[in-house]
């Protein structure tokens, strides 16, 4: 009777366990897809919390609508949702790392030393190799910390420009205009452009006729900007009131002024589509013939030159000594 006890059986059931590797094996696969199932639902459930609080405290129920939303509550559920993409993928690489060495270890435990040594042989003819890789989630890992993109952004990494989908530990998938699904090595970006970070700003120049009265046609297209920054549609889009930066250019044929509209980043085109639709329509009803209606994006000295717009800092002279003397009165 004793051998049918509770303590008999699991006597019985640990001496089988310990005799028979190919039980272990189950109990370590097992036991690891248990490990990441809980640690995966645990950093789901994570993000979860977070994007619906980041939704209910902006009262609204679609992420989308975020887009238009103040700029910290759009980075907080893109940054939550990337990195709980890269822990996710670091979990899964670290357990089946562990699984595999716990498996080697249990069906070759005589091997342990002989594996030693040809890791340590072949770590050398791989080192090369290695270093790319680690290079890669390295510099995946510092992209994600330092909120340089996130899922959803749009991005110009260089040999891709387009919204991100996703961000592994080793690539980066970016999904340009066309469609086409970019994989980037982390390690192979050396630059990061974020269209989606902070505020955009909406550029257009508008050719004037050379013969019209400029000061009338700057203060009609102002007017059409700033009615529909008034809009209720477009007011949580257009952040700040629309500006006329001046002329830009004086030609034969025409007078070119610039017209500047900041945004949300997420809303730039919507509201250069728009804008150009008003335009068109107001300076026709105007009788003011365009030549043309472009919209343009700066670069290089242009580019920084007119960030602060209109309006740039004012600052002090640094005053210069030479050595010389001032003379005396």
């Amino acid at each position: 009777m004793e051998d049918f006890t509770l303590g008999g059986l699991w006597a019985a059931v640990r001496a089988f366990y310990e005799n028979s590797p190919l039980l272990k094996g189950i109990v370590i696969i097992a036991g690891a897809w248990v490990l990441r199932f809980i640690l995966l639902f645990v950093i789901k459930r994570v993000v979860d919390r977070v994007v619906n609080g980041v939704k209910h405290k902006e009262n609204i129920h679609d992420t989308q609508v975020l887009l238009t939303s103040p700029l910290a509550a759009v980075r907080v559920v893109q940054r939550t949702r990337t990195l709980g993409g890269v822990l996710s993928s670091l979990i899964t690489v670290a357990i089946v790392i562990v699984v595999l060495l716990l498996l080697f270890d249990l069906f070759a435990p005589n091997a342990t030393g002989a594996f030693a040594l040809i890791t340590a042989a072949t770590g050398a003819g791989l080192g090369f190799g290695a270093q790319n890789v680690v290079k890669d989630v390295l510099n995946g890992l510092f992209m994600v910390a330092e909120d340089q993109l996130g899922v959803g952004d749009i991005v110009d990494l260089g040999p891709a420009v387009g919204v991100v989908e996703s961000v592994d530990i080793r690539t980066t998938q970016v999904r340009d205009v066309n469609g086409t699904l970019w994989f980037v090595r982390n390690g192979e970006i050396t630059r990061v452009g974020n269209m989606s970070q902070g505020w955009a700003r909406v550029i257009i120049d508008l050719a004037v006729p050379y013969e019209s009265d400029v000061d009338a046609v700057q203060e009609r297209i102002l007017k059409t900007a700033v009615d529909l920054y008034k809009t209720p549609k477009w007011t949580t889009r257009i952040l700040e009131q629309p500006e006329i930066w001046g002329i830009e250019s004086i030609s034969s044929e025409a007078v070119v002024v610039r017209l500047v509209v900041k945004t949300a980043s997420a809303t730039k085109d919507d509201v250069a589509r728009e804008l150009r639709a008003r335009l068109k329509k107001d300076l026709d009803e105007a009788g003011v013939k365009l030549p043309a209606l472009n919209s343009i994006v700066l670069s290089g000295f242009d580019g920084a030159a007119s960030v602060r717009g209109a309006r740039p800092p004012r600052t002090r002279p640094v005053p210069v000594n030479f050595g010389e003397e001032k003379p005396k009165k």
